[in-house]
């Protein structure tokens, strides 16, 4: 890693973020149906957003009543997203150890599910999907098996969403696994949204959490990222000149530190923020001017935000998260300049960000609590999954 310009190393320092709240998600309203016992599975491949999004929908689902264990293959991860103690809907999901690399290994003796669900197409073995998930309980109702799938605005999610896929061969033959895409329209599987997001974010004082980062009269900034090309080219912009960047822990402050520290203006300051429970990192969105987001987890909760952001999508060696940007931009219709910045970022060949103003971005923000809208007129990801697996279990 190369050492940071002197010059900006004296302003880049660890500071500790504001108001670090572990609330769990408001109880909603009791789901139709019976309460069900569910194992989530999750293989951790980009650190956060796995974990990020199985949390989510784990402390989701227990606050609507339903018994929630989730199987981790690096539960070390919540120690950070969710440190204890835990509260509420959040203390009763029930964490465990996912041996997943140890194919051999047999489930606990642990009481069967009724929904069995593959986070992000994790495979779990034949022999765990069998013990976890009878093919039907001893009331005769039908156990559901789910692929929770990635999130894209792509025109095939819509066509995909909620197909069955039959096992033809092997020990559950005979097996239906269900197809549940996120996304972006009706159509779809929708997008998590705690119940008492809109309550939290009315009750969210902006002001006294920029005060508690210490004075500062300029744009705020959340970098939360990967290695997107155009970081320096964003810190140098003159709409950001007298900005406040912050800058997450770990992999997104070694790219700062790699590219863009030395770009940083001299009107201008960085701090390294620390990792913090999901809770607080909403916190940190809505109080910024500016949100870099990665991932699914995060974009998802920059939209709630209604916050101008740049999105990276995990880079993929065949380019195919352009496409996929592509179909984002599509769905989002964002000013051009906009959507020039949001191809830049995820390093499009040829894509050049234009010069950024202030106008620019309050265009950007306007656009954004459009979209913002657009989506809070639909039912979330939860309300969609419950009603569907509802569903499957009352048709068998």
């Amino acid at each position: 890693m190369a050492p940071m310009h002197t010059e900006r190393a004296a302003k880049t320092t660890a500071c500790a973020d504001a108001h670090c709240s572990a609330s769990a998600p408001a109880a909603r309203p009791a789901a139709p149906g019976p309460s069900l016992r569910w194992d989530i599975f999750c293989h951790v491949v980009d650190n956060w957003g796995d974990a990020g999004v199985c949390w989510r929908l784990c402390r989701q689902l227990a606050a609507a009543g339903q018994q929630v264990r989730l199987w981790i293959d690096d539960p070390s991860l919540l120690a950070l997203l969710a440190p204890e103690p835990r509260h509420g809907a959040d203390a009763a999901v029930a964490v465990h150890p996912w041996p997943r690399t140890q194919p051999t290994a047999l489930p606990p003796p642990l009481p069967p599910s009724d929904v069995l669900v593959e986070a992000f197409g994790c495979h779990v073995p034949d022999t765990w999907v069998a013990a976890r998930l009878p093919a039907t309980s001893p009331e005769g109702a039908h156990g559901i098996w789910l692929n929770l799938e990635y999130l894209s605005a792509e025109p095939w999610v819509a066509r995909s969403h909620g197909l069955p896929s039959p096992v033809l061969h092997g020990p559950l033959r005979g097996r239906t696994k269900w197809f549940f895409f996120p996304g972006f329209t009706p159509d779809t599987g929708g997008l998590l949204r705690e119940a008492d997001l809109l309550a939290r974010q009315q009750a969210f004082d902006e002001q006294a959490w920029r005060a508690r980062q210490g004075p500062h009269s300029g744009p705020w900034v959340s970098l939360f990222c990967y290695e997107p090309p155009a970081l320096a080219a964003l810190v140098a912009q003159p709409a950001l000149a007298h900005a406040r960047w912050l800058v997450a822990a770990g992999r997104s402050a070694a790219a700062w530190q790699r590219t863009a520290a030395a770009a940083l203006p001299v009107t201008a300051s960085a701090c390294i923020q620390p990792t913090v429970p999901q809770p607080a990192f909403d916190e940190r969105l809505w109080a910024c001017d500016l949100n870099l987001v990665r991932g699914e987890d995060s974009l998802v909760r920059a939209l709630w935000a209604g916050r101008p952001f740049l999105w990276q999508i995990y880079p993929q060696d065949d380019d195919a998260h352009h496409v996929k940007l592509e179909a984002f931009l599509r769905w989002l219709d964002a000013p051009p300049h906009w959507q020039a910045w949001l191809r830049a970022w995820n390093g499009v060949p040829g894509a050049v960000p234009p010069a950024l103003t202030a106008d620019d971005l309050a265009a950007w923000t306007e656009a954004a609590r459009t979209a913002r809208q657009r989506l809070l007129a639909q039912d979330d990801l939860l309300t969609r999954l419950l009603a569907f697996v509802h569903a499957k279990r009352a048709s068998g």
